[in-house]
């Protein structure tokens, strides 16, 4: 199997005693889409940063198509594109404009930059407003026009940090349907996000991160699974009281609910009898507090 990016081990602290990455590890196959998922601060931004050759691991290493991102920083950088969270885009250029600055800061001939910047502003349908200055346009075609400005070099290697972070649903749409045309064309993403319903349209695998630690890996399927459903959390009066509500829930139940203090607490998916899981669910409630009454 070949992989297009490579984490291993990545550890990164900031001012001695912040640790935002703690050995994260994962590797992304090429042509495919990658989700980094979790909440804000959970490390994503700081993974996407030393992957991206902006800021330098503490400690472990990784690759970007077998390239090392410290030893050699400059040839991946050829070899990358990058969105992130604040769009690059200057908002007093055209779109056209801000396309043609990336292609000649990339090194690129006017001619190529011209046709490039053309392609690039159909493709993400932003012909109409290619003449318009960056100010006048919607979130959702700012953002559209971040990612072609991170493609103008044709890298094979793209990273989007929360990309739709602030868009509407609409505008969110089309920028899901624009990864799955890149990817479709063969390029590999990685993409960061707070959503799972972004991870699960977009990427074949997910990682889960959480104060700089992996905590889930697996397929959409295999996580939405394992995550189970809605959690129901049932006060009693004491913890005497909630082990014996949960040995009832747990007669109904196909996965036995946990007892903290005096708290018995389950998911609603574990009730999958018939004729509902949420009619299963009462019943067994209402027998729970039947048998636990004085």
């Amino acid at each position: 199997m070949s992989y297009a990016i490579e984490a291993e081990g990545i550890e990164k602290t900031f001012g001695g005693d912040v640790r935002a990455l703690d050995g994260v590890s994962f590797a992304v196959e090429e042509g495919t889409v990658f989700g980094l998922l979790g909440p804000n601060g959970a490390g994503k931004t700081t993974a996407v940063r030393i992957l991206t050759t902006i800021l330098a691991p503490d400690g472990g290493r990784g690759r970007v198509l077998g390239h090392d991102v410290v030893t050699e920083a400059a040839l991946v950088r050829t070899l990358i594109g990058l969105a992130g969270q604040n769009a690059a885009v200057d908002p007093y250029l055209t779109g056209r404009e801000n396309l043609t600055m990336v292609g000649r800061l990339n090194r690129l001939s006017h001619e190529v930059v011209a046709q490039r910047a053309g392609e690039l502003l159909e493709q993400f349908g932003l012909a109409e407003a290619a003449g318009r200055p960056l100010k006048t346009y919607s979130g959702g075609m700012r953002r559209r026009l971040d990612v072609a400005a991170a493609l103008v070099a044709r890298p094979p290697v793209l990273f989007l940090d929360e990309p739709t972070t602030g868009l509407d649903p609409h505008s969110r749409n089309d920028v899901w349907e624009m990864i799955e045309g890149l990817v479709g064309g063969g390029t590999t993403v990685l993409l960061t996000t707070q959503y799972l319903e972004e991870a699960d349209r977009l990427a074949r695998r997910v990682v889960v991160v959480d104060r700089g630690r992996v905590i889930a890996e697996g397929t959409p399927e295999k996580l939405k699974a394992d995550m189970g459903t809605t959690v129901l959390d049932v006060g009693m009066v004491d913890a005497a009281t909630a082990e014996r509500a949960a040995q009832v829930l747990a007669q109904a139940a196909t996965r036995t609910p946990s007892v903290i203090g005096s708290t018995c607490a389950m998911t609603t998916g574990a009730f999958a009898a018939e004729p509902s899981p949420a009619a299963a669910l009462a019943a067994a409630l209402s027998a729970a507090a039947s048998s636990t009454a004085p």
